[in-house]
Order: C-alpha cells, then sequence, then structure tokens
C-alpha cells in the first residue's frame, strides 16, 4: 500500500543560508512530501526564522502567531516545527508559545529526521537530498557554517557560533546532487567565503580548490560567488579568479558596510580601513568585475561629515549593485549599548544614499541599451502571457535587479531555467527590459 503523502506547509524567513538549511529540513521528509497551500491543509508546518535584526525577530514571531491561530482549531492538528536563527538567538518559548510543537535551533538540525518522525508518527528515509525551493534557475551552496569575526555590529557569531566549514567532499557531491536536476547556476554562500576552509585540518579545503573542483561539473552554466570579505580579496586570489574562466563570473559581492575609517574602525571590521584599496585592487585584477556591496548608515557615532565622505565614496566607485540598510541596535551587542542616532535620521541617510545609487545603478544600465545579453529565464510574470523574468550575469538571485524577456510572437518558447540570447530594449533604475533574438 502506497504510502500517504505528507503534506507540508513552509515558511522560510531570512537570509539565503537559511533557505538552505529549510531545504534540507524539508528533504529529510521524503519523496512522498507535497507542498500544502495553507496551514490548514497541511499535516506539517514548517517556519524556519531569522533573528539577525530586531524587524527580522518580529516578522518572525508574528508569522508564529498567524500559523498557531490559523490551524488552533484544526482536528487533527498540524505539527507545528518552529526552527533556525530565533530559537537559537533566544531558545525555546515553551511558555509563551505552547502551541509549537518543535523547536530547533540552528545547531539542532542533525536531530530533525527524528523529531519530526516521531512528532508525525512515521516513518522517514534514512538518506535524503535536499528539496531545492528556489526554482529551477539556480540553487544555493552553503559552504560554511557561522562566522568567527567580531563585528561589533552583529549577532551571527552569537547565534550560530565560529565558522565551521563543510569538508569539500560533501559540497561537490551536493552540487552534483543540485547540477543533475538541470539547475544551472550555482550560488556559493557563506557568512565569509573567502574565509573557507580555514578551521578544516585538511590544506586541500579552501576557496580556491573548492572553486577549481565545481568548474567542470557536468551542467553548471553559472558560477557565482556572493560575501567575499574585503580582507580575503588578497593579489594571489585575484589572480586566481581572474585566471579561472566559465563558468565563474567576475561578480563580486564584497560587503564593505562603510567607508569612512573612523566608522569602520567603531565597528570592529576585519580589514584595512580604506575600502577603496580593496576596490581598486579588484578592478585591476579584473577590469570586467561588476561589483555589489551593502552598507550600513546610521551607525551610532556617525557624523554629517562621515556620511558625506561615504556619499562620495559611492557616488566615485559606481556600484553596479548596492543594498542600503538603516543601522539596528541589537541587545547583545557592543554598538547596541552605545549612544543610539535617532531613527528618522537613520532613516532619512538611507534614503538619500538609495537614491544616490539609483542614479548610478540607471547610468550604468543605460550603457545596456542595444546589446546583445544572455539571460538566464526564472518563472513567468504575472503583467501578461508570454513575458517572464530572469537575470543576466550581472544581476545575483533575490538581491539585485531583474530582467523581464519576452519572445517575437511564434518564436521561441520561454521555460524557466532556459538559457536565452537577448537585446537590451530599455532600462529602469535597476531592471532591464529584453526581446529574445529571432
Amino acid at each position: 500500500m502506497p504510502t500517504k503523502k505528507l503534506k507540508v506547509f513552509t515558511i522560510s524567513l531570512g537570509c539565503p543560508k537559511n533557505r538552505v538549511d529549510t531545504e534540507r529540513m524539508l528533504g529529510a521528509l521524503g519523496n512522498n512530501m507535497i507542498a500544502a497551500e495553507t496551514p490548514e491543509k497541511s499535516d506539517l508546518v514548517l517556519i524556519n526564522t531569522c533573528g539577525f535584526i530586531r524587524p527580522a525577530v518580529e516578522e518572525s514571531v508574528q508569522s508564529i502567531l498567524e500559523v498557531a491561530d490559523a490551524i488552533a482549531d484544526i482536528t487533527p492538528k498540524p505539527v507545528l516545527a518552529v526552527a533556525g536563527c530565533l530559537v537559537s538567538r533566544y531558545g525555546k518559548q515553551e511558555e509563551d508559545l505552547p502551541e509549537v510543537d518543535l523547536w530547533l535551533s540552528t545547531f539542532d538540525l542533525d536531530a530533525w529526521p527524528a523529531m519530526a518522525a516521531k512528532a508525525l508518527k512515521r516513518q522517514l528515509p534514512e538518506t535524503y537530498q535536499r528539496a531545492i525551493s528556489t526554482g529551477p534557475a539556480f540553487a544555493y551552496l552553503k559552504i560554511s557554517e557561522g562566522c568567527s569575526h567580531s563585528c561589533r555590529f552583529c549577532t551571527i557569531p552569537s547565534i550560530r557560533g565560529p565558522q565551521i566549514s563543510r569538508e569539500p567532499s560533501g559540497l561537490i557531491t551536493e552540487a552534483k546532487e543540485i547540477l543533475a536536476q538541470g539547475i544551472p547556476e550555482l550560488v556559493v554562500v557563506g557568512q565569509d567565503t573567502t574565509a573557507y576552509g580555514a578551521d578544516l585540518n585538511n590544506p586541500d579545503a579552501n576557496l580556491k580548490t573548492l572553486i577549481e573542483q565545481l568548474l567542470p561539473l557536468k551542467g553548471l552554466e553559472w558560477l557565482r560567488l556572493m560575501y567575499l570579505y574585503p580582507a580575503g580579496m588578497t593579489d594571489s586570489m585575484l589572480e586566481f579568479l581572474a585566471g579561472a574562466g566559465k563558468p565563474l563570473l567576475p561578480y563580486f559581492d564584497i560587503p564593505i558596510q562603510h567607508a569612512h575609517p573612523d566608522v569602520l574602525s567603531s565597528m570592529g571590521r576585519p580589514f584595512a580601513r580604506d575600502p577603496r584599496k580593496v576596490i581598486d585592487k579588484v578592478r585591476k585584477h579584473i577590469p570586467n568585475a561588476v561589483l555589489r556591496t551593502s552598507i550600513i548608515v546610521g551607525y551610532p557615532g556617525e557624523t554629517d561629515e562621515h556620511f558625506k565622505e561615504l556619499l562620495k565614496f559611492v557616488k566615485e566607485t559606481r556600484f553596479q549593485n548596492l543594498g542600503v540598510f538603516a543601522y539596528q541596535a541589537e541587545e547583545g551587542t557592543p554598538a547596541g549599548d552605545m549612544e543610539q542616532l535617532p531613527e528618522e535620521l537613520r532613516e532619512e541617510r538611507r534614503n538619500i544614499l538609495m537614491e544616490l545609487q539609483a542614479s548610478v545603478s540607471r547610468e550604468i544600465l543605460d550603457e545596456k541599451v542595444g546589446e546583445t545579453i544572455q539571460v538566464l529565464v526564472e518563472e513567468p510574470s504575472d503583467e501578461w502571457d508570454g513575458l517572464f523574468t530572469g537575470r543576466v550575469w550581472f544581476q545575483a538571485p533575490e538581491v539585485d535587479g531583474i530582467t523581464y524577456i519576452s519572445a517575437p510572437e511564434g518564436g521561441l518558447k520561454l521555460a524557466p531555467g532556459m538559457m536565452v540570447e537577448a537585446e537590451v530594449e530599455s532600462v529602469t533604475d535597476y531592471d532591464l527590459v529584453t526581446l529574445v533574438m529571432s
């Protein structure tokens, strides 16, 4: 007799690294798992939470409360499992949220299959693959857990612990399994990918060797590296990346967080105090490099002069992609105990910087009009039949702009996961509009 399908409703919050954890937990449930449309129609609700900053904590708690309310009167009641960084940061909230059946911190994930099997009263497979949730175009490859840096604003080391790199053999096996599903892009993530392997007693465990092992894998069209700490952008590393060739993309996500040395010093950032040196070094070795970074504005002690210097830096550097965050004071961090700038000022500075970046991005994209470029198709657009969204090589998934793709009537039939050649017809501040070549 076939096993009854296990209906699972999933909410995965936070960063790509958290999403990979969610996919592993879903994979552990086996091939008989199907996605439920609503919590009420599920056998299991899995909420993987984020606890990085206060708004993320609030979103996580709100999600738990809404699901608990939705399934309160269901018989039999779905199992409610809450996992992730919220649990690692604050512990199990069994008294405040007795509706939750299973609590898992980020350190409990190995116990998940046994916990889920017991709560669901069903046998689960002993071996399993990740259940990729990002569609047929790309998947994340998480190479490490935690972080060994001590940035004064960050909660990650206290939530996820020091860096723990995954063994290369396991990563290559996982990459092959992903590519075997026809997924063309791997996006390498970790809290600090350049530090990969530093904690392992293995001379072959480092980012260079890992890339060398990934590049020849069958089916890999694009290999993208995220979270490259500035300190890891050495001449040796850049020389290697410059010569690696396809399918490695010349896309550099280098989180600098600020440009003024006083602010960087106060933040406790683990690299040279002048980020211009890092940017210049990247462009020297790889002239066609596209740069993305993240910046925090309104950090305690940031003056008007500090902010003006930051604006000048962004205007001169011309990042293709930029994420800007208004500083959030977090309990348990040294910066959280410092005198805070007014919230209105923090948001104002964020808006000013984002307006500047929008104009920079538009100028860069305007130069692409008329070019023929490779586009990775991701999913149909809701705007009209035949219109799809996707990305070009300088757009990372979920954080950068997107590309709209359409084909001439009677032309190529588009589908998610396809790589197509298209002409850039127009642009917005962050997005491209393209037409597939006939």
